[in-house]
């Protein structure tokens, strides 16, 4: 007498249970890269090129503070006169007037186009093209107006965005209280812009501030050095990278809270809608 035996059919894996299996086995992957790069790198060679602890003694107490100081300081007025720039740009750009639209989208389609380099190199040149000019607070007023120049194109269009995302029926009841159009737009639609398009106005801000790693092409002095410039400099002294390095952590510490900033408020929009 034969006996017959069903086959037993195997149990699907659950969508969640396959992703979580896939997601273990990249963790386990990663791990294993992880673990190989740091028994293959030469740890003595790294930490003597780029984590000297002389060297890094030298990059503090060299003028690390002034270097910290003009990368805030060139970032902000560029920041400032892009913001104002790239306000009046958004509001030209929206304007029922013709020859206004036509002159902003020039000016943002032309500055966007162009490497934030060479705009700095053109107004560290304008001495050549008209002698006797001298820009004001130079060499910050030259950082500022280049930086400043690029970074109001892109914020033209972030600021436009941030108008057109306020409700047409705010300006119309602000319009049959009795005010003007200008004052409708001043007092009611660009304080509500502006403050949809904080988040991605500080990534701006996050941007001019590696942007203006580029001052460098300025030949400007000593004393007006930003972070990587004075990396540079103070690392063909030492023959080392750990000045270059530390710079680059000072970047690091000035941005990661910015975005971490920008993340909590963009979550917070979220929340509100």
């Amino acid at each position: 007498m034969s006996t017959t035996t069903e086959a037993v059919p195997k149990k699907k894996l659950s969508p969640r249970r396959r992703a979580q299996r896939i997601r273990w086995v990249q963790y386990a992957i990663l791990g294993l890269v992880v673990v190989v790069l740091a028994l293959t790198v030469n740890w003595s060679e790294v930490q003597r090129n780029f984590f000297d602890v002389e060297d890094i003694k030298l990059t503090f107490t060299s003028g690390l503070g002034t270097a910290v100081k003009n990368t805030l300081v060139y970032t902000a007025g560029a920041f400032v006169i892009g913001l104002v720039l790239g306000t009046v740009l958004a509001l030209m750009r929206l304007s029922s007037v013709g020859p206004y639209r036509w002159i902003a989208t020039a000016w943002i389609e032309f500055f966007r186009g162009l490497p934030a380099l060479l705009v700095l190199l053109a107004f560290g040149s304008l001495s050549i093209a008209f002698p006797g000019l001298i820009i004001p607070f130079d060499p910050y007023g030259t950082v500022w107006l280049g930086l400043g120049i690029v970074a109001s194109a892109y914020m033209a269009e972030t600021i436009r965005a941030g108008i057109q995302a306020v409700s047409k029926g705010q300006v119309e009841a602000a319009r049959s209280l009795g005010m003007t159009a200008g004052i409708a737009t001043r007092k009611i639609v660009l304080p509500q812009a502006l403050r949809i398009v904080i988040p991605p106005l500080t990534n701006e801000l996050i941007l001019l501030i590696k942007d203006s790693s580029l001052v460098f092409i300025l030949g400007i002095s000593a004393s007006g050095f930003e972070l990587t410039k004075y990396g540079r400099d103070l690392g063909n002294q030492t023959a080392g990278l750990t000045p270059l390095t530390v710079a680059g952590l000072c970047y690091l510490f000035i941005t990661l809270p910015l975005s971490i900033l920008v993340r909590r408020m963009e979550a917070r929009q979220k929340k509100e809608r």
